[in-house]
């Protein structure tokens, strides 16, 4: 069963910066996607942007040109930098896997079968 552990969260003023983490606890060779979702209080969660493991991405509209997803090499922790951020960025933000085999929209909930147990974003005006 392979863990993700997501971390770099924190609180930020309008404007500012953070980078998440999400690290994998071993590399299975399964693995298609790797996604990064959230979760704002008394909202449905969002796909927020998705990365394959060939490097090609997609970002949900409110974030594109915001955000960046990427990979290392290894392919076992998945990065997002987010820049400018606004308070509406706030949420829980969770990393998300899916293997090979399984169909459907990368932002859908339900093609991922690994989840984290998510990390805050807090974004102050």
């Amino acid at each position: 069963q392979v863990q993700l552990v997501e971390s770099g969260g924190g609180s930020v003023q309008a404007g500012g910066s953070l980078r998440l983490s999400c690290k994998a606890s071993e590399y299975t060779g399964r693995r298609n996607l790797a996604g990064w979702f959230r979760q704002a209080p008394g909202k449905r969660r969002e796909a927020v942007a998705v990365i394959s493991i060939g490097g090609n991405t997609w970002y949900a509209d409110p974030v594109k040109g915001r955000f960046t997803i990427s990979q290392d090499d290894a392919t076992t922790t998945v990065y997002l930098q987010m820049n400018a951020l606004k308070p509406e960025d706030t949420a829980m933000y969770y990393c998300a896997q899916a293997d090979v085999g399984r169909s459907g929209a990368w932002s859908t909930e339900a093609l991922y079968n690994y989840w984290g147990q998510g990390t805050q974003v807090t974004v102050s005006s």
